[in-house]
């Protein structure tokens, strides 16, 4: 199925698209979340246009022989002791594309991209989130990496360094 696989940044021009992703990625997420549409029928992100001002935001397509088959959104944010920290906002692989190992690839590679300091969480509820975040953490980092539960989540944290 995978020939080719890319994660390119989203530029400006191609925001549409990414917008029109964000809308199947939370209607999947409303299975573990109560969220509605609006008035017009869009769920609609918050932070969508600070991916393209706020340079401690990143976003990316990820491409399956040049079809749009998800993204990423990447963000960093300082610790309390100030050092940057990165974390996977967002991500989505549209179903057609899952259980391929694109997943996996994609994650590796945004690690390496970032090399750092990383936390990821998902929601407690969001079993196959969980599942798949610990898989291809404890692969990446060949399992050295910490996990912890708080506030109905569970973080994974770890340093992309070891494994560039």
């Amino acid at each position: 199925m995978l020939d080719t696989l890319t994660v390119v940044n989203v530029p400006a021009q191609e925001k549409q698209a990414l917008k029109r992703l964000l809308e199947l990625y939370i209607y999947d997420f409303s299975e573990f979340l109560p969220i509605d549409v609006d008035e017009e029928g869009i769920f609609g992100y918050p932070y969508f246009d600070e991916y393209w001002s706020d340079p401690a935001r990143h976003p990316f397509f990820v491409k399956v022989d040049g079809k749009l088959a998800g993204f990423v959104l990447v963000r960093s944010f300082p610790n309390q002791s100030n050092e940057s920290i990165y974390s996977i906002a967002e991500f989505f692989i549209m179903k057609r594309y899952r259980r391929h190992g694109i997943g996996m690839a994609v994650s590796h590679q945004i690690f390496r991209q970032f090399p750092g300091k990383w936390e990821v969480f998902q929601l407690k509820s969001n079993l196959p989130a969980i599942a798949f975040w610990r898989k291809s953490i404890a692969d990446f980092t060949n399992r050295h990496f910490q996990e912890r539960e708080e506030d109905n989540k569970v973080f994974q944290t770890f340093s992309s360094q070891a494994s560039v």
